[in-house]
């Protein structure tokens, strides 16, 4: 009689269920902007260049949109990168110990992380509120308003918080 090698999946109510799997299709729909944004950074970067070095033109927006954009891709593919495990993490002490400790360390650090990314999305949309409704601008030559640039942090941050939700829910692998 053969023995089961894998644990069985745990039961999960439809209502769970269904918050992991929205959950991780939205990470995914992110990660896709995000590539996009970077992208975009990309292309801002290599046309600064081009006008500044080829043509000899000086460049007043190019800087300010790639670190916008660069900085709200890291956020709004930070989702992703958490469902995916892409992060790193120090597991030689849970590893070691194992079993219930193992557990009891990845709730708490799960708990903490929850905490931290729920901390930040709110205060990112607080700054978010307080640029749109005082008409904030970034004060540099190209002077664009600053809420938008804020936006992607805001909401990067929200779907990160969402996300280690359902990893919760999920449970550790």
């Amino acid at each position: 009689m053969a023995m089961a090698t894998s644990s069985p999946r745990p039961r999960r109510l439809p209502l769970i269920r269904g918050y992991i799997h929205l959950m991780d299709a939205v990470s995914r729909a992110s990660a896709y902007l995000a590539t996009a944004m970077f992208i975009a950074g990309v292309l801002a970067i290599c046309h600064m260049v081009f006008v500044r070095y080829v043509l000899g033109m000086s460049t007043s927006w190019q800087t300010e949109f790639t670190i916008f954009s660069v900085t709200g891709a890291m956020l709004m593919g930070s989702a992703y990168v958490l469902m995916t495990g892409g992060h790193v993490a120090i597991t030689l002490l849970p590893d070691a110990l194992g079993g219930i400790a193992k557990r009891v360390m990845w709730w708490i650090a799960s708990l903490f992380g929850l905490t931290f990314c729920a901390a930040l999305a709110y205060g990112s949309w607080v700054y978010v509120a307080e640029a749109f409704h005082g008409q904030w601008t970034t004060g540099t030559v190209w002077n664009p308003p600053l809420w938008p640039a804020l936006l992607p942090v805001s909401v990067g941050a929200t779907l990160l918080t969402l996300q280690y939700a359902a990893e919760m829910l999920r449970g550790e692998d």
